[in-house]
């Protein structure tokens, strides 16, 4: 090796290690997905175990030790990052705009990270046009129906000496053009024909299914304006430990598309968090190690939409969970277990038991004025192979004790399933295929021994069901259905292209239940016709994301849905009715 290329060696290993440190990224977002893709293979590794923010997901590029020789005949040896396919495209990491030269090893002291430091978000500005109903999930404050919709999304970082301050806030359009839909299960007069608490809000736009979910189906009949505060919040952190308060969107578990707990589907909302991030757990002196540990408890103010009731006294439930993980060591590397919990309570009934009562060991709920959920997570990692299998299995009522779980452990269940695996490809490209299945309706005791109408996501006392601002919480599908999703990944130096199908049914709860017991009536007439007018959705997809700069990247995807018994309405020979759905995506944005 000339002196020259020992020079450019150096100095190309001390650039990529200066722009792959501290990369934070949003849930979701594009850099974000591109670094969990890497974590199958271990080039980087997860920052996270269960509970994921935008404040959380630190990512960093591993490195490996590579030796040669300079220009006075010495071995050297250097870390450099690992190769990966976007190593030359900006990812917008975090700037240190002053550190003291005096900071201990690895720029820590007293344990917080000495220094201030700037990372700048977008601007991102996404579009997306459907051009027969509603498309799209995971999009936090943005609610894309029928017609064009757009939001805006930049904010900025400043971190330093443990605090941290993030503002990113949304702001978003929908053109919010009509179209049909199953009618509201939620009537608008009583039988004197006065209006009720509903009229001019779930009458006319809310849900189809069990009444107390707060879900319109449309948000009015005119185009609207949203502005959310998105990944916005304040927060200490020393070492592991940290405490914050604000509005960032949250993740809880293993799964890509439909986690059952906790998603970014739904709009913000205010909570306090407190906890310990990925903290290693070494038993002092044996120098024992025990695993990796993360934990997290918060508790946040939901809303009800602007199209559920006009009572304004109950707009507003209490939120509380905790999350906790735990990574194995040993044989077991690579295994994670992790167990979430969350507990809606009314705003107006908010005191100490409220609040604490999400820690009580005592799963009964039945009589409790609370709606609870929890769910196990997990999740297996073998990078050596490129491969992860996850597992998360939920319920949403608890049995009053271990007799009943014994006789039928099944109630009120829902699970998600997926696995994935990364191939290797000549040229820097990387290949990844992906599987996920969510099974979300009603357990089989409901139907046939109980005969109680009931939904994942609802609950009598809270009638908002769980919700927030009308969307969901939880899994983007909503609540009663199902979905399996595949998808190709194909990554390159300038960025990836994913083709990918889904099938899904929404709410076969209703289906179930509604519809069939309308139609128990017919039965005589040899009419029932339930079974046909059950409603599926086909898609079809292709998406992609390219560099056009090294800082400006330029996304876009359609994606064809060929949705079957749009309302629950079969033909007469119980065939399907079908309405096709183009939806057309476009956006761009910019890493500093």
């Amino acid at each position: 090796m000339n002196k020259f290329a020992r020079t450019a060696f150096l100095l190309a290993a001390i650039f990529f290690a200066a722009t792959t440190v501290s990369a934070q990224e949003a849930l979701k977002s594009t850099e974000e997905e591109y670094y969990d893709f890497l974590a199958l293979q271990g080039i980087t590794q997860r920052p996270t175990l269960n509970y994921r923010t935008l404040s959380d997901s630190v990512w960093s590029i591993g490195a490996e030790t590579t030796t040669f020789t300079d220009e006075d005949g010495n071995e050297q040896t250097a870390e450099v990052p690992l190769a990966h396919p976007w190593q030359h495209n900006n990812l917008g990491n975090m700037r240190t705009l002053w550190q003291p030269h005096t900071a201990s090893e690895n720029g820590y002291l007293r344990g917080v990270p000495q220094g201030v430091f700037l990372k700048i978000y977008g601007p991102e500005w996404y579009n997306s046009f459907n051009t027969a109903a509603p498309y799209g999930q995971n999009d936090g404050a943005l609610w894309q129906g029928k017609g064009y919709n757009t939001s805006l999304t930049a904010g900025a970082r400043l971190e330093g000496y443990g605090l941290e301050l993030t503002v990113k806030p949304q702001v978003s359009f929908s053109q919010n053009m009509a179209f049909d839909y199953i009618k509201p299960n939620y009537a608008g007069t009583d039988n004197d024909g006065n209006p009720t608490i509903f009229s001019g809000g779930a009458a006319e736009y809310g849900y189809y299914g069990v009444t107390s979910i707060d879900a319109p189906q449309r948000f009015g009949n005119k185009p609207f304006f949203t502005f959310d505060w998105g990944d916005t919040e304040v927060r200490y952190s020393w070492r592991t430990l940290t405490v914050g308060f604000g509005t960032q969107a949250m993740w809880l578990g293993p799964a890509q598309l439909n986690p059952i707990i906790h998603s970014n589907n739904a709009p913000s909302y205010p909570k306090f968090d407190i906890g310990l991030r990925r903290q290693r757990v070494v038993i002092p002196k044996l120098d024992w190690y025990l695993g990796d540990l993360e934990l997290r408890c918060w508790w946040g103010k939901l809303s009800e939409s602007d199209y559920f009731d006009t009572i304004d006294s109950n707009d507003s439930n209490l939120i509380s969970g905790v999350s906790a993980a735990w990574s194995l060591p040993g044989i077991f590397k690579g295994l994670t277990i992790g167990i979430n919990r969350t507990m809606l309570s009314k705003w107006s009934d908010v005191d100490a038991y409220s609040l604490f009562r999400i820690y009580i060991p005592n799963m009964h709920g039945g009589n409790d004025k609370n709606d609870q959920r929890f769910s196990l997570t997990f999740d297996y990692q073998l990078p050596i192979a490129g491969l992860e299998v996850y597992l998360e299995w939920a319920r949403n009522d608890f049995s009053p004790d271990m007799d009943f779980i014994i006789r039928y452990p099944f109630h009120t269940q829902g699970w998600t399933f997926g696995a994935r695996k990364a191939f290797d490809l000549p040229k820097s490209f990387k290949l990844g295929i992906s599987l996920e299945l969510t099974f979300l309706e009603c357990s089989a005791d409901y139907d046939r021994l109980i005969n109680w109408y009931s939904t994942f996501y609802a609950h009598h006392i809270i009638t908002q069901g769980y919700t927030n601002r009308g969307q969901w919480l939880g899994a983007g599908i909503g609540t009663g259905g199902n979905s399996q999703y595949l998808g190709i990944d194909l990554y390159f130096p300038k960025g990836f292209v994913t083709i990918f199908g889904q099938r899904r049914n929404p709410d076969l709860d209703y289906t179930m239940y509604i519809d069939a017991k309308n139609d128990a009536d017919n039965i005589k007439n040899g009419q029932f016709n339930a079974e046909g007018n059950i409603r599926c959705l086909l898609s079809f997809g292709i998406k992609s994301s390219y560099f056009i700069t090294r800082s400006m990247l330029l996304s876009g995807s359609y994606v064809f849905t060929d949705e079957r018994n749009p309302l629950n309405i079969s033909k007469k020979d119980r065939s399907s009715n079908h309405r096709y759905n183009n939806s057309f995506q476009l956006g761009i944005k910019y890493n500093f």
